[in-house]
C-alpha cells in the first residue's frame, strides 16, 4: 500500500466514525444519508479526493496527502476545487464553504464562511449535523466576535487582555 492509500484508509475510517457514508463516485447515491463522501470526484479544474455532500448538496472538499507531508500549502490546491463543481452539480453554495487537507494523522478545515477565513487544525472530520449547523448560520463565530462592544479592559492583568485579543484582534 502506498502512503497516500494508507492515508485515505484512515481519513475513510475517520470520517465513517463521524457518521459521514463513504462512496465511490461510480456508485454514488447523494441521497443514502445527510453526509455523503464521495471519493476521487471529477471537478473542472482536476479531482477532489474526497466531495462531502450534505443532504444532497455539495458542502466542501478534502484533500489527501500522504502521512508526514506538510499540510501548510495545500490551502492553494483545496482553494482550485471549492470553486470547481461541474454544471449541475448541487451545492449549498459556491464557493464552496469548506474545505479540508487530511494526512489522517493531521487535518486541517477551512470555513469560508467566516470573514477572515482561514485553515486550522482540528482533531478530526466534523460531522455532517456540525456542518449543516454551519453552512446554515446567519453570521459565523468570528463576524460575531466582531460585533462585540469595546471592551473595559480596566483591572484585567494583561494576560487576560492578550487572551481577550487573541480572539481574533478583537482587543
Amino acid at each position: 500500500m502506498t502512503p497516500e492509500e494508507k492515508a485515505r484508509r484512515e481519513i475513510d475510517r475517520q470520517l465513517g466514525v463521524c457518521g459521514w457514508i463513504i462512496q465511490d463516485r461510480q456508485e454514488m447515491n447523494i441521497s443514502a444519508g445527510p453526509g455523503i463522501a464521495i471519493r476521487e470526484f471529477p471537478l473542472t479544474v482536476g479531482e477532489a479526493d474526497y466531495l462531502l455532500y450534505l443532504d444532497g448538496k455539495a458542502a466542501g472538499t478534502i484533500e489527501a496527502k500522504p502521512e508526514g507531508h506538510t499540510l501548510s500549502g495545500v490551502e492553494r490546491q483545496s482553494a482550485k476545487y471549492i470553486s470547481a463543481l461541474p454544471v449541475g452539480v448541487p451545492s449549498h453554495r459556491l464557493p464552496l464553504p469548506f474545505c479540508y487537507e487530511s494526512t489522517g494523522k493531521e487535518t486541517q478545515f477551512t470555513n469560508l464562511l467566516d470573514p477572515s477565513a482561514r485553515s486550522r487544525l482540528v482533531f478530526t472530520f466534523h460531522r455532517p449535523e456540525e456542518l449543516r449547523r454551519l453552512v446554515t448560520m446567519e453570521k459565523q463565530l468570528r463576524a460575531r466576535l466582531r460585533e462585540l462592544p469595546p471592551l473595559n479592559a480596566e483591572g484585567l492583568w494583561e494576560i487576560k487582555k492578550k487572551a481577550i485579543g487573541n480572539l481574533d484582534g478583537w482587543f
